[in-house]
């Protein structure tokens, strides 16, 4: 994510926080231009740390979501912040969707579901994925709210109209002033919507049909990734097409393998790999035959990205 940042940003500064030692000891190494690493240690007060024992690791990340932002803010004197989730990648610069705001106080994305991944009623409207949020009084009413709500109740089940951090943000339209939807198409494309466009390439900018600039693809949000063992990697149980595949994944996975290379020649990284999607290999392999049959076996060996062609 960082990388492609730098890439098409030219002017940004990201803050990263850290939720273990090691990811924290690697960053800092790494030097990286316009970034501030943040630990745990330097960022959890006093009521995340009473409710961290009750969240499983990913629970008290969505539980931090919204805190992520308010120490930003308050800590370095920002007059907004967007939070971005580490599995985005960009294409193209991502200050078009911020400027689209104008002088609203909140940006929020849909999840844009196809029909047939609709998730709407259980994982919400809008994506906690790309959120900014500016420092005036309708913005930091908002991320007060959220923040309150995430340290009462975040967790990975859907309870009394709760999901995570997500569904909080389903009624804040009418619930806040100064709230605005994405309306730009290139922000928040991702394996749950991606179905509804014909992506090209024109000169090495992705674009979304009917081609033009407001369409240009801005960043994938590349959810469920998961590495296995024999060099190969699943990209989830959703439909993806060639162009797809060709002009988003490529680029992104083999960029991730470059990054892996260096890591391990300068740190012994290893990559960490998942044996079996299920906790067995027999309800795997069963998982796997399933997806064959529905055409959405998107299971790929790393060594063959690059030869991938339309």
């Amino acid at each position: 994510m960082w990388k492609s940042l730098e890439r098409h940003c030219p002017s940004y500064h990201l803050y990263i926080f850290a939720f273990d030692d090691e990811s924290k000891e690697i960053l800092v190494a790494l030097e990286l231009s316009n970034v501030t690493v943040i630990s745990l240690n330097d960022f959890e007060n006093e009521r995340l740390l009473e409710v961290k024992p009750t969240r499983s690791k990913a629970e008290y990340c969505w539980t931090c979501t919204p805190s992520v932002i308010d120490y930003c803010i308050h800590t370095y004197g920002l007059s907004d912040c967007t939070y971005i989730d580490a599995d985005l990648y960009f294409f193209s610069n991502p200050n078009v969707l911020i400027e689209e705001m104008g002088s609203k106080s909140v940006l929020i994305t849909e999840h844009r579901y196809t029909k047939k991944y609709d998730q709407s009623a259980t994982s919400g409207i809008y994506c906690v994925q790309f959120i900014t949020f500016k420092n005036t009084s309708d913005g930091m009413t908002a991320l007060n709210w959220w923040k309150d709500r995430c340290i009462e109740w975040c967790y990975a089940r859907k309870e009394d109209g709760k999901f995570g951090d997500q569904k909080y943000l389903d009624d804040w339209t009418t619930r806040f002033e100064g709230i605005h939807v994405l309306q730009n198409l290139g922000g928040g494309v991702a394996p749950w919507n991606v179905q509804q466009y014909q992506l090209s390439n024109i000169e090495n900018k992705v674009y979304l049909q009917p081609t033009g600039q407001r369409d240009e693809l801005v960043f994938f949000h590349f959810h469920f990734i998961k590495f296995y063992p024999n060099n190969r990697v699943d990209l989830g149980d959703y439909t993806l097409h060639n162009p797809v595949l060709v002009n988003v994944y490529r680029p992104y996975l083999m960029e991730i393998m470059e990054i892996e290379l260096m890591l391990k020649d300068r740190f012994g990284f290893e990559r960490r790999t998942q044996k079996y999607f299920y906790k067995n290999a027999l309800m795997t392999q069963v998982h796997r035959f399933g997806r064959k049959l529905l055409g959405i076996y998107n299971l790929h060996k790393l060594n063959e990205i690059n030869k991938w062609h339309i």
